[in-house]
């Protein structure tokens, strides 16, 4: 990419603005309570920026964007899972969550299952969480890479220092303050770029009669296995995400819990939709580039030299913050499931922050050493195995411990998880017309429905 001066200036000031942010957050933090739950006082809207802030990232812009270059329409079931996952949240898990009093989804399942049934599910989910971390990672450094031509070490160091101001210092509150900043910024340059990529065509009828309607104006453009499991993969993976927990339970009250994962489930489609259309509007003026260059790309040739610096850098922030959010509740749950439950059974508050912030740290600094070298190429096609891997492992056994208490075995429920990994796993080996989640899942909830019935026979 060729930035100017002004690009560059705009860039740095913006990426400063919102890490001096991040760091100022941290301010009232005292104890891990502070950090990973916020004292439980905040309102809808702060709810809200913790969901986005992580939820609304690199896939919902820049991937969105790269599929709409190369299926149009079909590119938007990412956003629309999000959205879904959103509203299941606030409608069937929200109060159940909040009720548990727990503050990690393991801790849910070790409560009703044991402490081995914590473990397993902790240890599992971390993988989930590192390979995610490591796609955003590499999704940053393309990004750096591609606007000043930095080494990937560099791009890698610049990431993790980024991610680290995001969410290292003011935990929760401070991932729900920046949200709301990256969220307005965001609406900012997809709408702006959204709505002027439209008006340039000629509008949403021009669009109709430029492209094949059958690949990008098909809202099933891979099959429908493929792209609503798309939607559904990332809807399970919302319910099945520790950070997105850890937002309930941020809530003053049931009512803005609820509020707040409805006010995402909103806010969330928009930025999808916006973005496919400047994808679109590449493909149809400048088909020679690289789909996934196409927002970027629009944002450099068509917005001015200051706004397009706040854009870029507002992309940049999007992708380290579904990154930070994700370390963080990794973070979380090391140090509430396996530290002070395996390791130091009497740590209190002020040993529990610092524990969770080392974790988030060296979480951050192991993900951005797995990019580096030929390793990290794999791991990218690994990163959207995350998202399933954690709702494989997860939902059904946090589903039956919340709403069937007292009827599962501890041993059905941790070979739930094990098992459904497996089976996941197993299953990419084969052509199958959609995505081996649902696999994993189907052999998860056999297992727990089986011991349910065997249980109430017995």
């Amino acid at each position: 990419m060729a930035l100017s001066t002004t690009h560059i200036i705009s860039i740095v000031l913006t990426l400063l603005i919102i890490m001096s942010l991040g760091v100022l957050s941290g301010r009232k933090v005292k104890n891990a309570a502070d950090f990973n739950t916020g004292g439980k006082s905040a309102g809808a809207l702060l709810v809200a920026g913790i969901i986005t802030g992580t939820l609304i990232g690199g896939s919902s812009t820049i991937g969105t964007a790269e599929l709409g270059f190369n299926y149009g329409l079909s590119a938007w079931w990412f956003t629309l899972g999000a959205s879904l996952g959103c509203l299941l949240l606030a409608l069937i898990y929200a109060r159940p969550v909040r009720r548990s009093e727990c503050t990690t989804i393991q801790e849910i399942i070790s409560t009703e299952y044991g402490k081995t049934a914590g473990l397993v599910t902790s240890i599992l989910t971390a993988i989930g969480i590192v390979l995610n971390i490591v796609a955003q990672i590499l999704a940053a450094n393309a990004l750096l890479g591609s606007m000043f031509g930095m080494n990937p070490f560099w791009c890698s160091a610049i990431s993790v220092i980024i991610m680290v101001c995001y969410v290292l210092f003011g935990g929760i509150k401070g991932s729900g303050l920046l949200g709301l900043v990256k969220l307005g910024l965001l609406y900012m340059a997809t709408v702006a770029c959204g709505l002027l990529a439209i008006k340039m065509h000629g509008g949403l009828a021009e669009f109709y009669a430029s492209l094949p309607k059958v690949q990008y104006m098909n809202m099933f453009a891979r099959g429908f296995g493929t792209d609503f499991g798309v939607g559904l993969n990332v809807a399970l993976g919302v319910i099945s995400t520790q950070t997105y927990i850890q937002a309930v339970l941020v809530g003053r009250s049931n009512h803005e819990a609820v509020k707040g994962c409805l006010f995402a489930a909103t806010l969330t489609p928009p930025i999808g939709f916006f973005s496919l259309f400047v994808g679109m509007y590449m493909h149809i003026y400048f088909p020679e580039i690289a789909a996934a260059e196409a927002f970027p790309s629009f944002i450099l040739h068509f917005l001015p030299a200051p706004l397009a610096g706040i854009a870029l850098a507002t992309l940049l922030i999007a992708v380290v913050g579904t990154g930070s959010g994700m370390a963080l509740g990794c973070g979380t749950i090391i140090s509430n499931d396996i530290y002070k439950n395996f390791i130091n059974r009497n740590a209190d508050g002020k040993q529990l922050l610092l524990v969770s912030r080392l974790i988030i740290l060296l979480t951050l600094v192991l993900s951005a050493a797995f990019t580096l070298g030929n390793l990290g190429s794999a791991i990218l096609s690994w990163g959207s195995m995350s998202m399933g891997l954690r709702a494989v492992v997860l939902l059904a056994p946090m589903t039956t411990a919340l709403f069937l208490p007292g009827k599962i075995h501890p041993t059905a429920a941790i070979s739930s998880s094990v098992i459904g990994v497996l089976v996941m796993l197993l299953g990419r080996g084969l052509p199958l017309p959609f995505d081996t989640l649902f696999l994993g899942l189907l052999a998860s909830i056999i297992i727990l429905l089986a011991d349910f019935l065997l249980g109430k026979k017995r």
